[in-house]
């Protein structure tokens, strides 16, 4: 059984209705032991990255994570839930995140071409394409350079070592995360339509070890 954090942000109804359409039972929770009891956990959000962090604290769902991910099994996190992944983020301030994934969150801004003189609006919305830059279980089947829909006006900076896929918008910036067990994706995989119910398809799929 697949579990998705519920921290009180996000279309979490949205991620449980995508999964099931593939076939997969999922379950929404905000019970620690059931987030590390898990088969397979999804991080998902929408929203501002210091609330997310207060949430989880609140909640008491930090460490279970943390653990969860350490267990080795297959963990995902989408948009907002792949930024927490990461050590900081400066928006709205700094604030600490799940620091699983060593790195920085940063905002899209003019020096890399994003903002209304050059026709590229902030936040970064609609679809657009992933250029694959390693090999991933979460891309088996899916061709090269396919659209998928972001909604973010910050992005993650991991290590390149980690960096599955990237997207261009104004400057190219990390879409997809894999390293060992744990995958996370910057676009909404439950709003891009076949090719993304093939990607929660492809990570229900995944087994411990993979």
């Amino acid at each position: 059984m697949i579990r998705i954090v519920d921290y009180g942000m996000g279309n979490l109804r949205s991620v449980q209705k995508a999964l099931e359409r593939v076939g997969c039972q999922a379950v929404l929770t905000q019970n620690p032991d059931e987030i590390l009891n898990a088969e397979k956990l999804i991080l998902p959000g929408v929203g501002a990255f210091g609330a997310a962090m207060t949430n989880l604290e609140r909640l008491g769902l930090i460490e279970p994570i943390r653990q969860f991910i350490r267990s080795g099994k297959p963990f995902l996190g989408i948009c907002l839930g792949m930024q927490l992944l990461l050590s900081e983020s400066e928006e709205q301030g700094q604030f600490r995140g799940l620091d699983v994934i060593p790195g920085k969150v940063v905002k899209f801004s003019k020096s890399c071409n994003c903002g209304s003189a050059n026709g590229l609006k902030i936040p970064h919305m609609g679809w657009n394409t992933l250029r694959k830059t390693s090999d991933c279980p979460l891309l088996n089947g899916i061709p090269d350079n396919t659209s998928v829909y972001f909604v973010h006006s910050f992005y993650p900076e991991p290590p390149k070592e980690t960096i599955a896929a990237t997207t261009n918008y104004g400057t190219e910036f990390c879409s997809i995360i894999h390293r060992d067990n744990v995958y996370a994706v910057q676009f909404h995989p439950e709003k891009s339509g076949a090719v993304g119910l093939r990607m929660l398809e492809n990570f229900s799929a995944i087994r411990s070890g993979d």
